[in-house]
């Protein structure tokens, strides 16, 4: 299993996670649920119309923090989005029930998009137990 992998596998075992952008000075954190690996890269998927798009445009810094159990996982760097549409089919069809808030008759589109310069945290309440580093 590659490294991104077991970070996709981790937030697989989570089921919720938490999404942390910046708006102008304020932290705002919400639940999501889309992840998938494609590649070398794990995607995630956010509404284009929402603030938390507009929010990644601003400031592309994010943190994604899951937690399974006494553990988690931190994993932050700068979201990179996908210019085309191929991604965001891909991830319409291995979640259909997406396509009820995206599609043409909603308008609604689906930004994907995968973190850059990256870093992986698996950690216990008290220290990290494995730091991975994405180029």
């Amino acid at each position: 299993m590659t490294d991104i992998e077991r970070v996709d596998a981790y937030l697989e075992k989570a089921g919720a996670f938490y999404l942390t952008t910046v708006d102008g000075d304020k932290p705002k954190c919400r639940p999501v649920g889309f992840h998938m690996v494609e590649g070398d890269k794990l995607y995630f998927g956010i509404g284009t119309f929402k603030d938390v798009y507009k929010q990644l445009q601003a400031n592309p810094n994010a943190e994604i923090c899951a937690l399974v159990k006494d553990e988690f996982l931190r994993y932050y760097g700068k979201a990179v989005f996908e210019t085309g549409s191929e991604l965001a089919e891909k991830a319409l069809n291995a979640m259909p029930v997406l396509k009820q808030i995206y599609n043409e008759e909603t308008g609604n589109k689906l930004g994907i998009f995968h973190l850059e310069e990256a870093t992986a945290e698996f950690r216990s309440m008290m220290s990290i137990k494995e730091t991975i580093k994405f180029q």
